[in-house]
C-alpha cells in the first residue's frame, strides 16, 4: 500500500475542539505513521503522494451505524454519496434481515425477497456464510461491517413458523450465530416488528444475546414498537440485557424525547449498557407492507401474501379489523420505490395515487402491494411527537450515535442516504453550535467505533487506521431533498480509506482490482 502525506490540516481534539495549529499527517501501510507540526514531515514519494489540506479539518472517517447498503454499496453513485458525507464504514445486516448466514436456498430466498425493496439485490452473492458475504465487499472504497440478522437465523431453522422455538431449534440458531461471529460479524440484529422475528420469545432472544455478551458484541434492535409503544418495547430489551449481560443498541430511535431519554437514562442508571442511533429527519422510510399490513398476514412470503390479498374475505377482514387503526397514516405516506407498471406513482402521496386510481387509500395500498409483489417502498411522516426539538434532543444525548437508516432503491428514496451525516454536521456544528467539531467526531465516528469494536477507527492518532476525511467547515451541508433525494452533499472532497485515496476533488478514485480485494479484509 502506498503512503501519503496529508499536509496543512487542523485536527479537532477535546483540548482544541475546533482544531488548533496546522499539522501534517503521514500515512503508511494503511495506518497513521506520524502526526507532527506542519512542515516537519517529508512526503513518502513524489508529488502524487501529497494531499494538500489547505487548512481544512482532518477527521476520522465517519461510521454509519445503521444503513441498508449491503447491495447498494457496489453502485459507484452510492459510494460517492457516502464518501461525500465522510462515511467510510457502514454497518449492515440491520433489522434482523440480511443476506447471511443463509445455509440453504429457502433461507436466502426469504432474506432477499422480503427485504428486496430495502436491502436491494446483491450482484454476486447467492447465499452462504458471513465469511463468504464479507469477501464480496473486500476492496470497495467504503468498508462494510455486518451484523448477524436474527430473522435470517430464525428462518433458516424454523422457516416462517409463528410459534416459539424449541430448545433444539434455539440451539441451532445459537450455533449459526457463533459461526457468523467467528466469521467476523460485529453483533446481532433483531427486527421484532418483522416476521418471523416477531414470533420470537424472550427466552429465544436471551439465548442468542448470551452468545453476544460472551463475545463482547452488541444486540442491535428494531424494537417491537416506537412512539407510544416505545416504553413497553424498550422494557423488553432491558429485560434481555439483564438476563444475558449483553450491551444493547436501539435502532433509529424516534418519538417524544423526554420519554425516550428517560428510558435510556433509567436503564443506564441500573447498569445496562445502552446506546441508540437516530437520523436528523422527521420522515421515515420502509417497505409499504410493514407500514400497512398486520403480522397475521405472512408478509415474509410474498407469493402467499399476494394470493391472500386477492381474496375478498381477507380484504374485508383488513377493512374491518386492521385499516381503521391506520386512518391517520394514509395522508403521511409518499411512494418511494414502485417497480413495474405503477412506477409512475414514485414521488406521489398515497392519497393522490388513490385519487388517480379512483380508490380509497387503504385499497390503493393493497393494489400497490399486489402489483409489486410486496416490493413497494415508501417514505412517511412520523407522528407529531417526533418533532424537530425531539430530534435535536436525541442527537445531543450522550448515548447517541449517528445512523442514516438509508435505503437506496427506487426513483424517489428518502434523502437521508445522501445527506444525513452532512446534515448532522451542518445543523449541530455550523448552525446551532451545540456540537464542537470534536463532538461531531464523537457522534459521527468514535462512538460507533467503540460500540462495534472497530479497532483503530474513530480517531486521528498514530497507529490508527488511516480512514481520513478532509472537511471544509465553511461549505459542509446536505443538499438532498425529498423532491431531489439523490443530490450529493457539499464540503467533503477528499477521503482516504485504509490509507488509499478513494475520493479526490469530490470524485471517486479508480477502485482496487477485484483480484486484490481479498487483501483488504480485516
Amino acid at each position: 500500500m502506498s503512503g501519503h502525506l496529508v499536509r496543512g490540516v487542523r485536527v479537532p481534539t477535546p483540548l482544541e475542539p475546533d482544531g488548533g495549529a496546522l499539522l501534517d499527517v503521514l500515512v503508511s501501510g494503511g495506518r497513521i505513521a506520524a502526526v507532527e507540526q506542519a512542515g516537519t514531515l517529508a512526503a513518502p514519494g513524489g508529488a502524487d503522494d501529497v494531499l494538500e489540506g489547505d487548512g481544512r479539518l482532518l477527521l476520522p472517517g465517519f461510521v454509519d451505524a445503521h444503513v441498508h447498503g449491503e447491495a447498494a454499496v457496489f453502485d459507484p453513485d452510492v459510494q460517492r454519496a457516502m464518501l461525500r458525507q465522510g462515511v467510510t464504514t457502514i454497518v449492515v445486516g440491520q433489522d434482523g434481515i440480511g443476506f447471511a448466514p443463509t445455509p440453504h436456498d429457502d433461507a436466502f430466498a426469504y432474506s432477499t425477497e422480503y427485504f428486496r425493496a430495502i436491502n436491494g439485490e446483491h450482484p454476486t452473492f447467492r447465499g452462504g456464510s458471513v465469511a463468504a458475504l464479507r469477501a464480496t465487499w473486500a476492496g470497495l472504497p467504503v468498508t462494510v461491517e455486518t451484523l448477524v440478522p436474527h430473522g435470517t437465523l430464525r428462518h433458516a431453522v424454523l422457516g416462517t413458523a409463528d410459534r416459539p422455538a424449541s430448545p433444539d431449534e434455539t440451539a441451532r440458531m445459537v450455533a449459526l450465530l457463533e459461526t457468523a461471529l467467528d466469521d467476523g460479524a460485529v453483533g446481532l440484529s433483531t427486527g421484532l416488528e418483522y416476521v418471523p422475528a416477531a414470533y420470537a420469545t424472550e427466552d429465544e432472544l436471551v439465548a442468542l444475546a448470551r452468545v453476544c455478551a460472551s463475545r463482547h458484541v452488541p444486540h442491535v434492535s428494531h424494537m417491537r414498537g416506537y412512539e407510544e409503544r416505545a416504553p413497553r418495547a424498550f422494557g423488553e430489551l432491558v429485560r434481555i440485557a439483564r438476563a444475558s449481560g449483553v450491551a444493547t443498541h436501539v435502532s433509529h430511535f424516534h418519538g417524544p424525547a423526554d420519554v425516550l431519554t428517560g428510558l435510556v437514562d433509567g436503564a443506564a442508571a441500573e447498569g445496562v449498557d445502552v446506546t441508540f442511533d437516530s437520523y436528523p429527519y422527521l420522515r421515515g422510510s420502509s417497505i409499504l407492507s410493514m407500514v400497512a399490513l398486520p403480522t397475521w398476514l405472512p408478509i415474509a412470503d410474498p407469493d402467499r401474501t399476494v394470493a391472500l390479498l386477492r381474496d375478498a374475505a381477507v380484504r374485508e377482514r383488513l377493512r374491518t379489523e386492521h385499516f381503521p387503526s391506520l386512518a391517520d397514516l394514509w395522508g403521511r405516506v409518499t411512494m418511494a420505490n414502485v417497480p413495474g407498471d405503477l412506477r409512475w406513482t414514485e414521488g406521489m402521496a398515497l392519497v393522490d395515487v388513490a385519487a388517480r386510481l379512483g380508490l380509497a387509500p387503504q385499497d390503493t395500498a393493497v393494489e400497490l402491494l399486489v402489483a409489486t409483489r410486496l416490493q413497494a417502498g415508501c417514505v412517511f411522516a412520523q407522528p407529531p411527537t417526533n418533532s424537530p426539538e425531539s430530534v435535536r434532543t436525541l442527537a445531543n444525548h450522550r448515548a447517541h450515535l449517528a445512523g442514516s437508516d438509508a435505503i437506496y432503491a427506487g426513483g424517489r428514496p428518502h434523502p437521508r442516504g445522501w445527506g444525513a451525516f452532512a446534515r448532522f454536521a451542518a445543523e449541530h456544528v455550523v448552525a446551532a453550535g451545540d456540537w464542537t467539531w470534536a463532538d461531531a467526531v464523537d457522534h459521527l465516528s468514535a462512538r460507533a467505533a467503540r460500540r462495534f469494536s472497530l479497532a483503530g477507527r474513530g480517531t486521528v492518532s498514530v497507529g490508527a487506521r488511516a480512514d481520513l476525511v478532509l472537511v471544509d467547515p465553511s461549505r459542509v451541508r446536505d443538499r438532498a431533498t425529498y423532491e431531489a433525494p439523490r443530490t450529493l452533499a457539499d464540503g467533503i472532497d477528499d477521503v482516504l480509506v485504509r490509507g488509499r485515496a478513494v475520493l479526490r476533488d469530490g470524485e471517486l478514485v479508480a477502485p482496487v482490482p477485484a483480484t486484490d480485494r481479498t487483501k483488504e479484509l480485516g
